[in-house]
């Protein structure tokens, strides 16, 4: 391999009070040890372009378990790739061993080129080559200054070109999570997708069916849950991979629709916005407006056939969560808010008498409202609603009218499990 090109401190421009001082302490001490070590990755790439990284990650040719010995303390997790956690001053900085040739005997890959367990320790060159796009694989010296570049990331970067390391087809089936995490990177860092690169994208989004739900429930949190929700999802739909994280958005029908689209495009705005204003946010909400067109759909079927607006809503939300869920793992604690949001809009509906205000004291009724409020933006006869319980809010005299029903105590059973009485009665005091 060839050596790699040199990046000065005076060329960079990176000032190194902009470093984390742990990972750099972790870097200084496995030199130090004899070992040769970096940061790595994210927190380099988003220093050259300005931003303020998250996390500083660092990469060595030590084996995690040599890192513990150096760091006694660290802690070691990971089955698919082997990592080291070390804490220093209360900062948690990831070690990772550099990895090697993608061909060795010892990596596990299913028939269709996907790697399941990847603990092969290489040198910088390999890891370099190893890892996905080519501005992730810069290697900072903290100590002198240097980034070292193996395979043209610091020349991408200044182009704002965003370009997977080796052959596109063959890295996206190693990890079909790349296609994600391209969409996510040309969004959150304004980048523009190498040709080559995108040209794959779009044909190979089938292959996200392969990726456990659960991760793909965790990737989805990082597409809209980090401040670039609104620019994320044109990324997605741009790069038509939308329907492979959320498929009962059949076909694409629901997403042309004019409804539809405003109520995501506002959903995903309010996110932006509450991150920026650090404000919580949860992914039950916007789950909630990505599906609401399939949910309404159903319940509209519902309805025709007699069953009231309520129920009609219950059966149809449970059926797409249920189809959702196969896809992306929505954990209960969020599907049940997004379920709960769904069906407090019928009850959002009845204005009139004590039980209709008392949803007023339901711990998700300001989500239920907010959801309403939304959805009034592109159905003018909701107006009134959204102004009726906007009001309510305000009004003691309306809250003051809220029947709230204590909960009832239940008789704590003694002494395990009660036994059954025999059959003809007898046996009591």
């Amino acid at each position: 391999m060839s050596n790699p090109v040199i990046i000065t401190p005076e060329q960079h421009g990176i000032d190194a009070r902009q470093l984390c001082s742990s990972a750099t302490e972790v870097v200084e001490r496995l030199q130090e040890a004899g070992y040769e070590a970096y940061i790595v990755g994210g927190s380099v790439r988003d220093l050259l372009l300005g931003k303020a990284p998250k996390d500083f990650d660092v990469a060595t040719d030590a084996t995690p378990e040599e890192v513990k010995n150096v760091f006694p303390r660290a802690r070691l997790i990971g089955r698919r790739f082997r990592l080291a956690h070390v804490r220093i001053r209360g900062s948690l900085v990831e070690v990772a061993t550099f990895r090697g040739p993608s061909g060795h005997d010892d990596k596990h890959v299913t028939d269709e080129g996907r790697i399941l367990r990847d603990n092969v320790w290489g040198s910088v060159e390999e890891d370099a080559v190893r890892r996905d796009f080519t501005l992730n694989a810069l290697f900072m010296d903290p100590v002198s200054g240097d980034i070292q570049d193996y395979v043209g990331g610091y020349e991408d970067l200044v182009a704002r070109r965003l370009k997977l390391i080796g052959d596109p087809e063959t890295r996206y089936r190693e990890d079909p999570v790349r296609l994600l995490r391209a969409a996510r990177f040309v969004a959150k860092l304004g980048l523009n997708l190498d040709p080559a690169t995108e040209a794959p994208v779009r044909a190979m989004a089938g292959t996200l069916e392969d990726i456990p739900p659960a991760r793909l429930f965790e990737e989805v949190c990082k597409l809209f849950l980090t401040g670039h929700a609104l620019r994320t999802m044109e990324s997605l739909q741009r790069f038509e991979l939308t329907r492979a994280l959320f498929p009962v958005l059949e076909r694409g029908e629901h997403l042309g629709q004019a409804a539809v689209v405003e109520l995501t495009w506002q959903a995903m705005r309010n996110t932006d916005d509450r991150i920026a204003n650090e404000q919580s946010v949860t992914p039950a909400f916007l789950v909630a407006a990505l599906l609401w067109q399939p949910v309404r759909d159903r319940a509209e079927k519902y309805q025709a056939n007699g069953a009231s607006e309520y129920q009609a809503l219950e059966q149809a939300a449970d059926e797409v969560l249920q189809l959702q869920v196969q896809r992306t793992a929505v954990p209960r604690r969020f599907s049940s808010v997004t379920r709960q949001i769904w069906l407090n809009q019928a009850r959002l509906r009845r204005t009139r008498g004590k039980r209709a205000l008392s949803i007023l004291r339901q711990p998700r009724f300001r989500a239920a409202y907010d959801f309403l409020e939304l959805r009034a933006r592109e159905d003018d006869s909701l107006a009134e609603l959204v102004a009726f319980w906007s009001e309510a809010q305000k009004d003691p005299e309306l809250q003051s009218q809220v029947q709230v029903e204590a909960p009832r105590k239940r008789r704590r059973r003694r002494g395990g499990r009660r036994r059954r009485k025999p059959s003809d009665g007898g046996g009591g005091d």
